[in-house]
């Protein structure tokens, strides 16, 4: 059988020797081989800071985030070579679909993320500038820039396609290339997948290397600038938080591991509720889906006492129909676990559960299968247990597998110490329409756990569920979950940035983070900002327009033509009762439609359009025969890599005939990268 290669310091290295077998999961036979074994991990490590590192921070945001889209869609054309493969882990068409679309998902997800939310730039800045005196000239500003080093990522047998690519993505986008490390028995998968990604050529040379079998002597040789993502069991975790070397550098750490993850039914969802129902099928089909083998699967389903007997029925008769075997065959909707060891792991997890409870649903030790030998296969029947809350076990052990327990509560104030007592988790949901009761319960297990789903008939239809860690939001949770966060947006890109304060004058300010910031150097000439392209304009290009006196009939007209006859800019006597005006004001729109009269240049030219306003402030009333002058300066520049256009953020301080600034925000506009 193939051996399976690691691919380090640009180029694949193949072990000598025979390295240890992989099995298939649901026939027993040899997949491949597996070994690490002559790998320079600290060559691989430098190799990531050397050449990998720079070619990344080269790029901007949005060029990544392209590259990440671009690479999205190169393995969506190889989805179904991964998914034959996928079967070979045990996974069933739907369980490859949640892992190999699932982790494509991630890279689309983030693409589109860094061009929405990042700057086409290669520092972010963070916050508003922080004034440190009196007279404005020392400042701060907090930025964040790439670490320097390599993120080592070391993933999970259960998700060996969405595992790598949800830790890579924010890795990648923020400028820090990536050393994979998947669990073996599912790594020829992982494998396959790197194949894809180096073949394809998309990705700068250095950005992704990947080792196939042990990590050998690779963490002693992590510095201060790279991190170590971990994904598996809490007590591996504790040990590899405890390496010399991390501990001694200081290295990021991330864990996700062990997670007692809670589902909770409302008082309210008795059965012939949609919630009941809701709250069965989430129950059977997170103990099902990827054989029960996810870290966020529902391992304690808190029921009220007088519900019992009613959901272990129900979830009994939807599990009977569950039908176990090789994923290939037809009908199957849950095919083996990842090995023959973990099945052992899982059964000897439930003989300590079984001590607290009994079995409802379920036979641990046999179970009719299709098209396939049940023994030599890493075959289990979905178990359904029901447990006493108050024991120890429920709360403690988890049996990585199609394994639930059910357990009674008769309070609200109950049901949350008992979520808590998973000691902190990844994942939890609430299943009920009465919103009183999930208020109580969401803001009592919001501190030990990660994400909280509330699952009623409003939001089903278009709910991810339970089990579906999203992008967009952290995947992590406190305690025995690991303490970290994985993606969680834009914050998973932070995680692998160094978060810097700056201090200076606002010039400084200006030419550290590529944006104008108030105090900093302004630039007026005879070419109004707005008839220059990109490729023209300048931070710090300004105008200066006005003044233009505001008149009664100026009031008057805008609020009979708008219809926005308040009392402070129609009625005298009201508005000299108002302490904060003292008489008839002008309206704040009014002021920002004056202002724009002002500083706008209206011939065609390089502005195609005025699509918003951020971060609108009146400060200051204006009243009738005030005078108003703006001032419009270029803050911000930002081409779009696939447009022939770019935005442009103005800062606008519109000011009255004393100094007064009475308005500020900021205008966006889309600008020719070159004159038209």
């Amino acid at each position: 059988m193939a051996l399976l290669r690691s691919y380090v310091s640009g180029e694949w290295h193949t072990a000598a020797g025979e390295g240890a077998p992989l099995h298939d999961a649901a026939t027993g036979e040899e997949v491949a081989r597996i070994s690490s074994e002559g790998v320079d991990f600290a060559g691989a490590l430098e190799f990531g800071r050397r050449v990998g590192g720079p070619a990344l921070r080269e790029l901007t945001f949005h060029q990544r985030a392209a590259l990440l889209k671009a690479l999205a869609s190169h393995l969506r054309e190889h989805r179904e070579e991964l998914y034959a493969l996928s079967a070979r882990t045990g996974a069933t068409l739907g369980d490859s679909k949640f892992d190999i679309d699932g982790g494509i998902g991630v890279l689309f997800s983030y693409g589109s993320k860094g061009k929405r939310e990042l700057p086409n730039d290669t520092v972010y800045v963070e916050g508003n500038v922080e004034p440190l005196s009196k007279g404005g000239t020392f400042v701060a500003q907090h930025i964040a820039t790439p670490l320097r080093g390599v993120a080592v990522q070391i993933n999970a047998f259960n998700f060996p396609v969405w595992g790598p690519l949800e830790k890579f993505a924010p890795a990648f986008l923020a400028g820090v290339p990536s050393l994979v490390k998947p669990a073996s028995s599912t790594a020829y998968l992982t494998a396959r997948l790197v194949e894809l990604i180096v073949e394809s050529g998309i990705l700068p040379e250095g950005s992704l290397q990947f080792v196939a079998g042990s990590v050998g002597d690779l963490l002693d040789h992590v510095t201060a600038q790279d991190l170590v993502s971990f994904t598996g069991s809490a007590s591996t975790a504790q040990k590899l938080r405890a390496h010399p070397a991390i501990v001694r550098n200081s290295v990021r750490f991330n864990a996700e591991a062990d997670s007692l993850n809670c589902s909770i039914l409302g008082p309210d969802a008795v059965q012939g509720t949609a919630e009941f129902d809701l709250f069965v099928k989430q129950l059977t089909s997170e103990m099902t889906v990827k054989a029960g083998q996810k870290c966020t699967a529902i391992r304690r389903a808190f029921v009220p006492a007088a519900l019992l007997d009613d959901v272990a029925a129900a979830a009994s008769a939807r599990l009977a129909k569950v039908t176990v075997g090789n994923p290939a065959a037809e009908g199957v909707r849950m095919g083996a676990l990842a090995s023959l060891e973990q099945r052992e792991e899982v059964r000897r997890s439930l003989k300590a559960l079984l001590d607290a409870g009994s079995v409802v649903f379920g036979d641990p030790e046999q179970v009719d299968v299709v098209d396939a030998d049940a023994e030599r296969g890493a075959f289990i029947s979905p178990v359904l247990l029901k447990a006493d809350p108050e024991r120890s076990e429920p709360h403690e052990v988890e049996a990585f597998g199609p394994v639930s327990t059910l357990m009674p509560y008769t309070s609200t104030e109950q049901v949350v110490e008992l979520a808590a007592r998973g000691g902190g988790s990844l994942a939890g949901s609430v299943v009920s329409a009465d919103q009183e009761f999930v208020r109580e319960v969401v803001l009592g297990a919001a501190p030990y756990h990660g994400r909280l789903l509330v699952l009623d008939a409003e939001d089903a239809k278009e709910s991810t569920g339970h089990g579906s860690p999203m992008p967009q939001l952290v995947h992590g949770g406190p305690g025995r979950a690991g303490g970290g966060e994985e993606m969680g947006g834009i914050r998973g890109v932070l995680h692998h940035m160094q978060r810097t304060a700056v201090q200076g004058s606002p010039a400084v300010l200006a030419s550290v983070t590529g944006r104008w910031v108030t105090g900093a150097p302004r630039t007026e000439s005879d070419v109004h900002p707005f008839r220059k392209s990109l490729a023209e304009l300048r931070i710090g290009d300004s105008v200066v327009a006005g003044p233009r006196t505001v008149s009664q009939e100026d009031v008057d007209h805008f609020a009979e033509f708008t219809g926005d006859t308040f009392y402070a800019h129609t009625d005298p006597a009201a508005a000299a009762a108002n302490p904060l005006f003292g008489g008839i004001v002008a309206h704040g729109y009014l002021v920002v439609s004056f202002a724009a009269g002002l500083f706008v240049s209206p011939e065609p030219g390089p502005v195609l359009a005025n699509y918003g306003l951020e971060n609108l402030r009146f400060l200051t009333p204006v009243k009738v025969g005030d005078s108003l002058t703006v001032t419009l300066t270029a803050k911000q520049i930002t081409p779009r890599i696939d447009q022939e256009y770019g935005e442009v953020r103005w800062d606008a301080d519109v000011t009255n005939a004393d100094g007064e600034s009475v308005a500020k925000y900021d205008v966006l506009t889309l600008v020719s990268k070159e004159q038209p």
